[in-house]
């Protein structure tokens, strides 16, 4: 997939025409759509083709239970463009793929796979066929199976013909539970694995083919939980906290832009903001603040190893 070209205009346009629609409006499935069930699901693939000879896979892997739900409607309304925007600065051929998560032990629709797609209308047509259940109750949602999912079911030409790795966006702000649950694959995507993993060996082989960063929005009203401090234990400098939620986009591009090694500094983080966004003043410090500590682990590399879960809680959210 991701054969479609990209039109920016068209993009800001659409995204502009649904600014004032509530999320009902725009996100309308009462269940997971069929195209988005993993049941029997086929790999996801990112593809090069005569548009887009260096295509890479972009996942955004979204919580979608309780108020995270609000980030896919930002994403609609305001901030894809600026997301595709940007990142199109750094990588010519990104590729984006939308799932959606939320409870495995608990939800109606746990999650949910698009497909990867470079043409506007498409991009927000998967975005737009998430089923945004609500719901969350506070004792985890099911970030391992949506890293199963991107380690076990996507195929992209970036990794496979130049061994250049995938991004892989998370948002969340809750903990994961400590088991991938057989049993659950087989519930969920019929499919058989011979024994239940733990949440370590799913992470590890995701970063086999992808970059992969955590962002936590807003952590003033989660900290009681240790969220911040559980997602940093495991996954170590690959953690962004962003304050203001509306600056996810803008962080994730940025974040690969950094990646890719051509902002190095915060004075190259600053020029790219400013030159390709207009942030200026406080608006530019604080998502220079927020990307800089990474640019900072990158520069000083390699990356820290995954941090030990320790001994696997299927439920509730492992406490370690």
């Amino acid at each position: 997939m991701g054969y479609g070209g990209y039109d920016l205009e068209a993009h800001q346009a659409a995204t502009k025409a649904r600014e004032a629609l509530p999320k009902e409006a725009i996100f309308t499935q009462g269940a997971c759509h069929a195209d988005m069930s993993p049941a029997f699901m086929k790999p996801r693939e990112s593809r090069d083709s005569p548009l887009h000879p260096s295509s890479v896979g972009v996942v955004f892997a979204l919580d979608v239970s309780g108020s995270m739900g609000a980030i896919p409607h930002q994403m609609a309304t305001r901030t894809l463009p600026t997301f595709m925007k940007c990142v199109t600065a750094v990588i010519p051929d990104p590729q984006i793929l939308f799932i959606a998560f939320g409870n495995a032990w608990a939800d109606r629709s746990p999650i949910q796979v698009g497909q990867f797609e470079s043409e506007a209308a498409l991009i927000d047509r998967w975005l737009g066929l998430i089923h945004l259940e609500g719901g969350g109750g506070g004792v985890g949602e099911s970030y391992e199976i949506a890293m199963w999912v991107a380690a076990h079911h996507t195929k992209m030409d970036c990794f496979e013909k130049r061994k250049k790795k995938g991004y892989y966006f998370m948002t969340g702000d809750e903990r994961t539970f400590g088991t991938l649950n057989a049993a659950q694959v087989q519930s969920l995507f019929r499919e058989t694995i011979p024994t239940d993993r733990t949440t370590n060996e799913v992470a590890e082989a995701l970063l086999e083919t992808f970059h992969v960063f955590m962002l936590i929005p807003d952590p003033s009203h989660i900290e009681d939980a240790g969220c911040v401090a559980f997602w940093q234990h495991f996954l170590r400098e690959r953690v962004i906290v962003v304050p203001n939620p509306e600056d996810m986009a803008v962080v994730a591009a940025t974040l690969i832009g950094i990646q890719e090694g051509q902002l190095r500094s915060d004075a190259d983080i600053s020029a790219f903001l400013e030159s390709r966004l207009g942030r200026i003043g406080a608006e530019r410090d604080r998502i220079l603040s927020v990307v800089s500590p990474y640019a900072a682990a990158v520069a000083a590399g390699p990356l820290s190893p995954l941090g030990l879960l320790g001994p696997p809680q299927p439920f509730p959210a492992f406490k370690g």
